[in-house]
C-alpha cells in the first residue's frame, strides 16, 4: 500500500517547467571587461533605462580590477606591506623623542625602587 505521499519525491520548484511557468526575464546586456593580465571577463546586467553598467569588475580569474578599455585596464590595488606596532612608532616620534620617553620612564621606575 502506498504511504498516501502524492508528492514524494519533489521539491519546490522542481519538475518541467520552463521560462514561460516563471515569467519572462528582464532584457540582458554583456559588458566585456580586462584586467591588467589581459583576462576578458563577460558579465551579463539587466538593461534598464537609465542605468549604466558598473566602469570596474573584479577579474574572476586573478581577481584584479577590470575595466571595459581593452588598451587601458586599471592598474593594480597598490599593497602596503605589514607594518609592526613598532613601525607605527617611529612614523608618529623621533628618536631622540623615543630616549627621553624612555629615560622619563627609567626614572620612575628608579623611584618606585629606591635607588
Amino acid at each position: 500500500m502506498a504511504s498516501g505521499n502524492a508528492i514524494r519525491g519533489s521539491r519546490v520548484g522542481a519538475g518541467p517547467m520552463g521560462e514561460a511557468e516563471r515569467g519572462d526575464t528582464a532584457p540582458r546586456v554583456r559588458v566585456s571587461y580586462w584586467c591588467a593580465k589581459g583576462h576578458e571577463s563577460v558579465p551579463s546586467f539587466a538593461e534598464e533605462p537609465g542605468v549604466a553598467p558598473p566602469e570596474v569588475w573584479d577579474c574572476p580569474r586573478c581577481g584584479l580590477p577590470a575595466g571595459q578599455d581593452r588598451e587601458k585596464p586599471p592598474q593594480p590595488p597598490r599593497t602596503e606591506p605589514y607594518k609592526t606596532h613598532l613601525a607605527y612608532v617611529k612614523e608618529r616620534r623621533t628618536e631622540s623623542d623615543g630616549e627621553a620617553i624612555l629615560a622619563e620612564a627609567l626614572e620612575q621606575l628608579r623611584k618606585r625602587r629606591g635607588e
